[in-house]
């Protein structure tokens, strides 16, 4: 198997764990503040990536030397964004959302990072993977175009919806970041650390000065269970996804993730109990018509 293939699979592994998390952590959502549900997840994460990390280099017999030549610019810039900023406003706006839609709308993500790629990595664009972006889109705009009114469940669609964009675009940006910071040399492990830990540590300082810690001292049993669950499903898709962006291109990556929300909308309909208008249902055909596409080309860089 080569590294485009491996990295296909591993972006649609990716994809399948993305589907299942989204309905799941709607569920686990509803009655915890999205700030801490983010930073508990984010900083035990963050420590499995620590050690996964130094087992490696352990392994390579040059573990000081890799952690001393880490560029912490790209490093904060990635927890900063992606792995504070964005997640906090994802899960907030998860709260106020279907899982359904939460889960398109997040797959808006490869617009923007297929913009940002082909602008800072050179990336390259080819007429295929065009067509296949713009089904893709297309497919994620009839599920955001299909209107549902709210529940307790879903209290504010449309702010939610917001929400969830603005976290995608983020997103989008820190995986240019992340991409760069491994094109230099970085190992994908710290990569994930730092976005991890770090921005979990970002998020833990948020709750203190908007004086919520006391919600961390009155978890229940069953809330931390939840919280189990979501950080398992978390850390198989941050091991996947930055193992599958090490291979292929980021932009190539992301489009893939597209097939994650067809399994939310599923799921969300099995289990939640959440609308499926028809704009929904074409939205997903479409969807996985360009993911088809997608999955046979190659990583290409344009000529410099």
């Amino acid at each position: 198997m080569n590294k485009e293939q491996l990295g296909t699979i591993l972006a649609l592994l990716t994809a399948v764990v993305s589907g299942v998390a989204i309905p799941a952590n709607k569920i686990f959502i509803v009655k915890m503040d999205p700030l801490v549900f983010t930073a508990v997840r984010a900083v035990i994460i963050g420590v499995v990536f620590l050690v996964v990390a130094y087992w490696q280099f352990g392994k390579n017999k040059k573990p000081k030397a890799k952690f001393i030549s880490v560029n912490w610019k790209y490093l904060a810039g990635i927890a900063i964004i992606g792995g504070a900023i964005a997640f906090y406003l994802y899960f907030a706006g998860l709260k106020l959302t279907t899982a359904g839609h939460a889960a398109f709308l997040h797959k808006t993500l490869p617009l923007y990072t297929a913009i940002l790629a082909y602008i800072f990595l050179k990336e390259r664009i080819t007429k295929k993977y065009a067509v296949a972006m713009l089904l893709m889109i297309v497919g994620s705009a009839a599920i955001y175009l299909s209107s549902i009114l709210p529940t307790d469940l879903w209290m504010n669609p449309q702010l939610g919806d917001l929400l969830v964009i603005t976290a995608a675009f983020l997103w989008a940006v820190e995986n240019i970041i992340s991409k760069k910071a491994m094109t230099s040399g970085e190992n994908n492990f710290i990569v994930s650390f730092a976005r991890m830990f770090f921005g979990g540590l970002i998020l833990f300082g948020a709750i203190i000065l908007l004086g919520k810690a006391d919600a961390l001292f009155t978890l229940t049993s069953q809330q931390m269970i939840n919280l189990s669950v979501s950080t398992l499903l978390l850390l198989g898709y941050v091991f996947f996804y930055y193992w599958a962006i090490k291979l292929i291109n980021v932009s190539k990556a992301a489009v893939l993730l597209l097939v994650a929300p067809v399994v939310s909308l599923v799921l969300g309909i099995m289990f939640l109990g959440e609308p499926s208008p028809v704009l929904q249902l074409l939205g997903s055909a479409i969807i996985l018509i360009g993911a088809y596409l997608i999955v046979g080309l190659k990583s290409e860089q344009r000529g410099i």
